[in-house]
């Protein structure tokens, strides 16, 4: 009847009752956004969970049953920690980090854990814990830095450094997939992916987009190009230079990784340049008409080959390895034309 007495009269004193309750069912509205937003920016924090009063705990974190969280620790906006996860010692969690099921992070060890944002950290995954390294010295400061983005999953394990003027360090957008093992002070670019079972020694360097196969092993001090790819099962005991593909119980070189590097946009010119180039070093026709050396300087001094960015960046990563202090490049087969 209200209704009708409020259409029937649309310039009357019912028109003012209308604004009014609609006023206050505007503010009521109001009033319950706002208090949903409260409740999505306040950490929820199972009562099973052990969380240390002095944790530092961002807005809209999730704390499931059984974790625990220690007194040092810092969890950014918006992380989630799944049953039974740890976060301990000095450690770190950017903003909207998961720690799946029994995964552990940091230990009670000086030194300090750093993970930035975006990161899942798999189920039973350990990162950040003290390092395999006899030369470890008992209550020296020992780091680990991790980036963005970076996804690693179930049964990893991730070190310190091991010693305090190093630390492990691992960029963004890295897949590191179940079972790998990144060991103290190694050094871990971009956009990589590692398959199951990738062991990484100590102070191994892995660039940009490097792609491995399953259960692959890096010897210490080894380092590996951007955009290069190690088959399954290989054991690399020594430097794996740019844009190659290598294999092998002792690993060698199989010649460019071509479907990495047209999958990470290369150009047709680039590619006949590096392949060009890499003939000229490592397929010669008569492997005794010229050392190694000389093959390098002539692709280095080649009129075309030395203008393309790609020769100059695999030639230089080449030269590197071969530096005194580095392992020298994986064997390569010399072809013979005959």
């Amino acid at each position: 009847m209200r209704l009708l007495l409020k259409l029937r009269n649309p310039f009357g004193s019912s028109l003012s009752i209308a604004s009014l309750s609609l006023q206050r069912f505007s503010s009521t509205l109001t009033y319950v956004a706002e208090d949903k937003k409260a409740e999505a920016s306040e950490s929820f924090v199972h009562p099973s969970a052990i969380v240390h009063p002095n944790a530092v705990i961002g807005r809209g974190v999730s704390i499931g049953p059984f974790c625990t969280v220690g007194s040092s620790a810092r969890l950014g906006n918006g992380c989630e920690l799944y049953p039974g996860s740890h976060i301990s010692g000095n450690s770190e969690l950017g903003e909207r980090c998961i720690l799946m099921t029994g995964a552990v992070v940091g230990d009670d060890f000086p030194g300090r854990t750093v993970i930035g944002c975006n990161n899942i950290i798999g189920h039973h995954a350990v990162v950040g814990i003290k390092c395999q390294d006899l030369k470890y010295k008992s209550g020296d400061e020992c780091f680990l830095d991790i980036g963005d983005n970076n996804d690693i999953r179930e049964h990893t394990s991730i070190h310190r450094s091991s010693m305090s003027s190093d630390q492990t360090v691992i960029g963004d957008n890295n897949l590191i997939m179940g079972s790998c093992h990144i060991a103290h002070d190694c050094k871990i670019g971009n956009n990589n992916i590692f398959a199951n079972n990738t062991l990484l020694a100590g102070h191994v360097v892995v660039e940009d987009y490097v792609h491995t196969a399953g259960a692959i092993v890096v010897h210490q001090f080894c380092s590996v190009g951007s955009f290069s790819f190690i088959g399954g099962g290989s054991v690399v005991s020594q430097d794996v230079p740019k844009y190659v593909m290598v294999a092998g119980e002792r690993a060698e070189l199989r010649g460019l990784n071509l479907e990495g590097l047209r999958r990470r946009g290369f150009t047709v010119t680039e590619i006949n340049s590096l392949r060009m180039a890499y003939r000229k070093i490592f397929m010669p026709i008569d492997a005794k008409s010229n050392g190694f050396e000389e093959r390098l300087a002539e692709v280095e001094q080649h009129e075309d080959l030395s203008r393309i960015p790609a020769v100059c960046s695999m030639v230089r990563s080449i030269r590197d390895s071969l530096a005194e202090s580095r392992r020298g490049i994986c064997k390569f087969r010399h072809w013979s034309g005959s």
